[in-house]
């Protein structure tokens, strides 16, 4: 019996780790923290948190924010290559995503960086950071790849911290549940194929 154990519900653990992101929002620091929830997501989708998934997710989104450095830095080289108008810019723009869309997705057939749709979450928290006015930096590009990779990176760690939250440490097995727990597995692994 296993009084005074507490189990909080996930909906509270992982509430209380969204709460401590909310103070990143604040200046000076004015951190992308929707970055966090959609790695944070990811992270479930990879099938829970593990070293080997937090790695690829964190190789995937600095890989993504990398891609849409990228693509602002031909934007800015390339975005009158049509002419000043607002059709032609936006024709520009979409020459850019095409070619950096694409070796986006030929990147993803290399295995260190298959978790493609984590590719995507850093392009589109970096696009969003920059573009939005977060950062440490506001409008600056450098402090928006860092502020965007910085907070996707912390996703894998949220939903960590939001597990072990959850559960409180196992208590150790009475010795008589571990003898029947014994009995039961010596007596599987005799038994015949």
């Amino acid at each position: 019996m296993n009084i005074g154990r507490i189990r909080l519900p996930h909906e509270v653990s992982a509430s209380i780790v969204a709460f401590a992101t909310v103070f990143l929002l604040l200046s000076p620091l004015n951190l992308p923290t929707w970055a966090i929830f959609i790695t944070w997501a990811g992270t479930f989708m990879q099938g829970g948190p593990s070293i080997a998934n937090a790695i690829s997710m964190v190789t995937a989104t600095t890989t993504g924010a990398g891609f849409a450095v990228v693509a602002v830095l031909l934007n800015r080289e390339t975005g009158t290559m049509f002419g000043t108008g607002e059709f032609a810019q936006t024709l520009a723009l979409g020459v850019v995503i095409f070619f950096v869309n694409g070796t986006l997705l030929a990147t993803g057939r290399l295995k260190p960086f298959a978790l493609i749709p984590a590719m995507f979450f850093g392009f589109a928290s970096t696009f969003a950071t920059y573009f939005g006015g977060f950062g440490y930096d506001a409008g600056n590009l450098g402090a928006a790849f860092l502020s965007a990779a910085a907070m996707c990176a912390l996703g894998p760690l949220a939903a960590t911290l939001g597990l072990r939250l959850m559960f409180a440490p196992q208590a150790a097995p009475e010795p008589e549940q571990q003898q029947k727990t014994e009995e039961v597995t010596a007596s599987v692994s005799e038994a015949p194929a």
